[in-house]
């Protein structure tokens, strides 16, 4: 398909362009979008899956299973430029890889990904543990717009240790009085 440019030349359209934007109707119907939610970019991985980014989740297609994650259980996320890998840590401690095809459709994932995590992320502080190891406490967005604190440590960190517990409770309270939340 072509049409032409504002010059009036006809043109192919950019491939990778439409893909990393474009959700064919099936796919947009497969997407579970809330009421008030939209797509902001969708793209193609190298193993055949669509992740899309909506504005109040993650959504990955993968043959007929469609699976979808609200941004605030998204731990972090972190873009490999040579592999155009974006390696994705969740709040539960499990990770996943998602391999772009092409480098413009990894970048717009990537900008969108970190600017939709960050969105939900209202505060967060970072505790060292008696024990050893970190833990992040963060007051943190939800898909309806309510405010709740969360926890994620270190690997290998027991939270339900007693120093531990009262480490991160003191550091989640402090955190809850400077956002003006009460118990």
């Amino acid at each position: 398909m072509t049409w032409p440019d504002r010059r009036g030349e006809y043109r192919e359209p950019v491939a990778a362009f439409r893909s990393s934007r474009a959700l064919s109707t099936d796919d947009r119907r497969r997407v579970d979008l809330r009421r008030g939610d939209r797509v902001l970019v969708a793209a193609t991985l190298v193993d055949g899956r669509r992740v899309v980014a909506s504005r109040l989740a993650l959504h990955v297609l993968n043959g007929e299973a469609v699976s979808r994650t609200p941004w605030a259980d998204v731990d972090r996320g972190s873009l490999d430029a040579t592999t155009r890998a974006l390696s994705v840590r969740w709040v539960w401690g499990g990770t996943d890889v998602f391999t772009f095809d092409t480098d413009r459709a990894s970048v717009r994932f990537a900008q969108t990904f970190r600017e939709r995590v960050q969105s939900s992320v209202v505060h967060a502080t970072t505790v060292a543990l008696p024990t050893g190891g970190q833990a992040r406490v963060a007051l943190r967005r939800d898909e309806d717009g309510e405010l709740f604190t969360q926890v994620v440590a270190d690997e290998g960190v027991d939270l339900a240790d007693p120093e531990v517990a009262s480490a991160v409770d003191q550091a989640e309270d402090t955190l809850r009085a400077s956002a003006g939340l009460r118990d």
